[in-house]
């Protein structure tokens, strides 16, 4: 089994271990070490730190730029690693996107449903999308976690008529078409009791 492999399945199972999995951003290979040094198991690259110095997260870098900040930061330790790819930066086929991602030696990637020019996807377009990742990082033989992204709580009813029943929509859809990890961004807290000041 290959490295990449053995680190895909390794976050696929701290995802399922019953735990809070927390996994710290880190930005370079100083930062990776330094995580890895305080006990974490696993590391997250954000969309922002993936890239090379001066360029924007936004889909602002071609998927080769940023899987080369990947890259460079995954080599320094010896854990899985998560790292937020957006829509594949520049939106290149999921095929080979997957294939791209899976020669960087993370085990995890991100997707979210807006384009560079906000354009939110349609539920079905989000989840063939994810479907097609699914599909081919199966064919290579790695359990890829995909992280699927939904912003309807952060556009909220500017958006849509009802945020939180339309991300549970697309947390749904996506699950189906083979996301192993679902981040609703900016999920609500649930209310306190003023009273007594639980929920």
């Amino acid at each position: 089994m290959s490295d990449i492999q053995t680190k895909a399945s390794e976050l696929l199972r701290l995802h399922h271990t019953g735990e809070t999995l927390v996994l710290p951003t880190v930005w370079d290979a100083w930062s990776a070490r330094a995580a890895a040094d305080a006990g974490f198991l696993g590391l997250s690259i954000g969309s922002h730190p993936r890239g090379q110095p001066g360029q924007q997260d936004g889909e602002g870098m071609t998927l080769g730029d940023a899987l080369d900040g990947i890259s460079r930061i995954c080599a320094s330790v010896d854990l899985p690693v998560t790292a937020d790819v957006e829509s594949g930066t520049a939106r290149p086929p999921p095929s080979s996107s997957s294939a791209s991602s899976q020669r960087a030696p993370s085990a995890s990637t991100s997707r979210t449903p807006c384009t560079a020019k906000g354009r939110i996807r349609e539920v079905a377009e989000h989840a063939d999308y994810i479907g097609e990742l699914r599909q081919a990082a199966d064919a290579a033989g790695v359990e890829l976690v995909i992280n699927a992204r939904t912003d309807a709580l952060v556009h909220g009813t500017e958006r849509f008529a009802d945020p939180l029943a339309e991300a549970i929509t697309r947390m749904q859809a996506c699950e189906q078409a083979g996301a192993r990890s679902l981040y609703p961004c900016a999920c609500p807290t649930p209310p306190r009791c003023t009273r007594c000041s639980t929920p």
